[in-house]
C-alpha cells in the first residue's frame, strides 16, 4: 500500500515535471515580446525549476545542492528582471545550465539503477531529455550575451532572440537542422555539434537501459 502510494506520488511529479517544461517551451516565443511578458514567462520557468528541486530532494545526496542551485537560481533571475545587465544575465544563464545539468545527472542516475519499468520512469526518460535541450539553451544563451552575433540568424527569422535560442536547442537536440539560425562563435559551434551528438546518444543509451531494465525484471518473475 505505502510503495504504491509513493510510487503514484512519484509519477504524478514526473508527469507535472515534464508538462512544465512543454508549457514553457510552448509559451516562450508567445510571452517574449514585452516586460510583462517576460515576468510571466520568468515565473512560469520556476515552475519546472520548483519541481525539480522538489523531484532531486527525494535523494539525500542531492538535497543541499538542488537547493542551492535553485536558490541562487531564483535570486539572479529576479535581479536580471530588475537590472537587465550582462554581467546578471551570463550569471543568471550559467547557474540555470548548472541547475538544468545537476537535474540531468540526478535523473538520469535514478533511472539507471531502476530494476523495473514502470510509468514513471517513461515521464522521467522524457523530462530528461527536454531538460538537456533546456541546458544547452541556457549555455547559447549565456554565450549570446557574454558574445553577441555567436549566432546568425536567415533575414526569415523574425522572432526574439531568446525564443530563436530555445527553438535552435532543440532542433539541434533532434538533430534536425533547418539551418535557418547558424553558430559561427567557435564555442558555440562546438556546443551545437556536442548538443546533436548527446541527443542521438542520449536515445540509444536510455532504450538499452530499457530494454535491459525490463529483461532483469522479466527474469526476476517467478515461473
Amino acid at each position: 500500500m505505502m510503495l504504491g502510494r509513493l510510487e503514484r506520488m512519484k509519477t504524478g511529479q514526473d508527469i507535472f515535471l515534464l508538462l512544465s517544461l512543454l508549457l514553457v517551451i510552448l509559451m516562450y516565443p508567445v510571452l517574449d515580446h514585452s516586460d510583462l511578458g517576460r515576468l510571466i514567462l520568468a515565473a512560469l520557468v520556476f515552475v519546472p525549476v520548483g519541481l525539480a528541486t522538489l523531484r532531486m530532494s527525494q535523494t539525500k545526496v542531492w538535497v543541499r545542492p538542488s537547493v542551492m542551485l535553485m536558490s541562487s537560481v531564483v535570486v539572479f533571475g529576479v535581479l536580471s528582471i530588475v537590472f537587465p545587465r550582462p554581467a546578471l544575465l551570463v550569471i543568471k544563464w550559467g547557474i540555470m545550465t548548472a541547475f538544468f545539468a545537476l537535474t540531468v545527472v540526478c535523473l538520469f542516475t535514478y533511472l539507471k539503477n531502476a530494476r523495473t519499468i514502470l510509468s514513471s520512469h517513461l515521464f522521467t526518460a522524457v523530462s530528461i531529455y527536454v531538460l538537456i535541450g533546456m541546458l544547452y539553451f541556457s549555455l547559447y544563451s549565456a554565450i549570446d550575451v557574454f558574445c553577441p552575433g555567436a549566432f546568425q540568424l536567415s533575414p526569415s527569422v523574425a522572432t526574439d532572440r531568446p525564443s530563436e535560442l530555445l527553438y535552435f536547442s532543440l532542433i539541434t537536440l533532434s538533430t534536425i537542422g533547418y539551418g535557418d539560425i547558424v553558430p559561427v562563435y567557435g564555442v558555440a559551434r562546438m556546443l551545437a555539434a556536442l548538443e546533436g551528438m548527446t541527443g542521438v546518444l542520449y536515445v540509444a543509451i536510455m532504450i538499452a537501459l530499457l530494454v535491459s531494465a525490463f529483461r532483469w525484471q522479466g527474469d526476476a518473475r517467478p515461473e
